[in-house]
């Protein structure tokens, strides 16, 4: 019986499109590669598609033989909200075992460029252990990146965290369903596609939101919630018509004066 090709997996952080958001390791990684796999997720997001091709053409002198794949789209239609991830993330499985078999069949180092961290609200971990499920013979390596969390912070110039204090990383979509967490005096909101934070009473609330963080049409708007989330909810919308997506994120923190777990 013929061995199973052993493919090495390098899922590797590159910031949120900046090309020098890569690190030092990062850009070793990506001169190991034998194929690296770029994902075209739709017209609307080609620029996406671009900046990965960017950070390729700066990095490598032609070693390495990109592949492009259109990525499958998500049923947001699904009755149930994770069962039509897992549906996806299946979907999504299948193309890189596709693009891997017929790319490196003898095996080899395949490269995958992930927005932000691989471990922060990214599901190609969760994607490689199907492949390994599948009976595929494959090593993950995962090169951190820098995450939006580190970037939001960075650009608005303030710390993650209060003194002695713990921070909520969460979703849009559980900050809608919650409210505020108790307890807690600072909120990261990733993934929030509707302005979950109107969902709040704004009182000693200040928010700090970046769009596009990296990018040269980069956004950031920061102050009290009561009169900067309408701002927010104004510019965003305007521009995720103009560019045909958008990637955010916010903070939230609480004043000393306001009353913890209140709302």
């Amino acid at each position: 019986m013929d061995a199973i090709p052993t493919i090495e997996l390098m899922l590797i952080g590159i910031g949120t499109g900046h090309p020098e958001h890569l690190t030092l390791q990062a850009i070793g990684a990506l001169k190991r590669a034998d194929l690296v796999l770029i994902p075209r997720k739709g017209a609307d997001k080609a620029d996406l598609a671009e900046l990965r091709r960017e950070v390729c053409a700066t990095h490598l002198d032609g070693q390495a033989r990109l592949v492009e794949f259109d990525l499958p789209v998500r049923d947001s239609a699904a009755s149930r909200y994770l069962d039509g991830v897992q549906a996806w993330h299946a979907a999504i499985a299948a193309v890189w075992a596709e693009r891997i078999a017929t790319g490196l069949p003898q095996g080899g180092r395949v490269a995958l460029l992930v927005w932000g961290d691989p471990s922060l609200y990214d599901s190609s971990l969760r994607i490689a252990e199907r492949l390994q499920s599948a009976g595929m013979a494959l090593r993950v390596e995962v090169i951190p990146g820098l995450s939006s969390v580190q970037l939001l912070t960075a650009a608005h110039a303030i710390p993650l965290n209060t003194l002695g204090a713990s921070v909520l990383i969460t979703t849009g979509r559980q900050l809608r369903a919650g409210g505020w967490p108790a307890g807690l005096d600072t909120v990261v909101v990733l993934l929030d596609g509707a302005c979950a934070f109107q969902v709040l009473p704004p009182e000693g609330i200040e928010i700090y939101w970046a769009a596009y963080l990296g990018m040269p049409h980069q956004l950031l708007l920061a102050g009290p919630l009561a009169s900067t989330g309408p701002r927010i909810a104004a510019l965003r919308a305007g521009a995720r018509e103009a560019h045909g997506w958008i990637m955010d994120s916010y903070l939230l923190r609480r004043s000393a004066r306001s009353p913890a777990g209140a709302g």
